[in-house]
């Protein structure tokens, strides 16, 4: 659990060009706020290298979408920019890194259609350590069983007030897929469509890769991920990866992805923007791909993952 000495708030003020500072130990949200009472508002989770966000401006589209399907107004790009730049300056000098290899932090945006009768948004900045979890699970690997999440392949395109595609702040039912996880020994979940679709993690993108050897030697290494108008959260990792990918000579792919798909795979993880690439080792108990490759295969997208900013 982090401290909340650790953490530091910006709150986007017009007041404050770079963002209200205030104390995370002390309460700083109203109880009327609909953030806390109905999840209503959104919310995007990026990781800071050396100081450095990875992925910005692909997450502030993301944040810009998500805002546009729940029809809130949210303050502009560039007020999240310079409250995100202060933010992370300020973690830097109030908690120098220890080393390099230390020098990762979490960066949140969140943005809420603010208290009850309010005519303009709750947002703010959240700067916070990252965990040894994730870094352990980026190196050991991960367990995850398949679970139902419920709703078919086209509920999306029929019903878009379910807000498949938005990152809302109503993840309750994610955190039990979670922990329902954890209770049966697994580390993660990998959701399924109530038709048999492959779909996403709770808070992470499913990535497979299959490697063949044509007759003349050369190797073909394809990398695939669910189809999105399957109702799925549009990955920023997935995307920055896949173009990177492809610059490398990897050929690309969208499902329809089955369970079966996953279980021949000779590779499967789950992407995410902090965890970053953590390789699957089981899938409800059955071992996935073979060793040396999944190793070789996971060192070679790392090394694409990481040269991205």
């Amino acid at each position: 659990m982090t401290s909340p000495a650790a953490v530091v708030l910006a709150f986007l003020d017009p007041a404050f060009p770079d963002g209200r500072f205030a104390d995370a130990s002390r309460p700083q949200l109203l109880v009327t706020d609909q953030g806390a009472t109905r999840g209503d508002g959104i919310f995007e989770t990026m990781l800071a290298v050396g100081g450095t966000v990875r992925k910005i401006q692909a997450h502030l589209n993301r944040l810009a979408g998500s805002a546009e399907a729940l029809d809130l107004a949210i303050p502009g790009e560039d007020e999240w920019r310079r409250a995100i730049t202060a933010a992370v300056s300020e973690h830097r000098a109030q908690h120098p890194p220890a080393s390099a290899t230390d020098d990762e932090l979490v960066v949140k945006l969140v943005a809420t259609r603010g208290v009850e009768g309010a005519s303009t948004p709750t947002a703010w900045v959240q700067v916070s350590p990252a965990g040894a979890a994730g870094r352990r699970q980026r190196e050991t690997g991960i367990d995850v069983i398949l679970l139902d999440r419920g709703y078919d392949s086209d509920v999306a395109e029929r019903a878009p007030w379910l807000l498949l595609g938005a990152k809302t702040l109503s993840y309750a039912v994610n955190m039990a897929a979670l922990r329902y996880a954890r209770k049966q020994g697994a580390d993660d979940v990998i959701f399924t469509s109530s038709d048999g679709r492959v779909l996403e993690g709770p808070t992470s993108t499913v990535l497979m890769a299959h490697v063949e050897t044509p007759d003349d030697g050369s190797s073909v290494k394809r990398l695939i991920t669910p189809l999105l108008d399957s109702g799925i959260l549009p990955g920023t990792s997935q995307g920055a990866l896949f173009a990177a990918a492809k610059a490398a000579g990897w050929e690309l792919g969208y499902g329809p992805l089955e369970p079966q798909d996953l279980l021949d795979a000779d590779a499967v993880w789950l992407i995410s923007s902090v965890r970053m690439l953590a390789p699957v080792n089981r899938i409800d108990g059955k071992e996935i791909g073979t060793p040396s490759v999944q190793k070789e295969l996971t060192a070679e997208l790392n090394e694409l993952f990481t040269g991205i900013q």
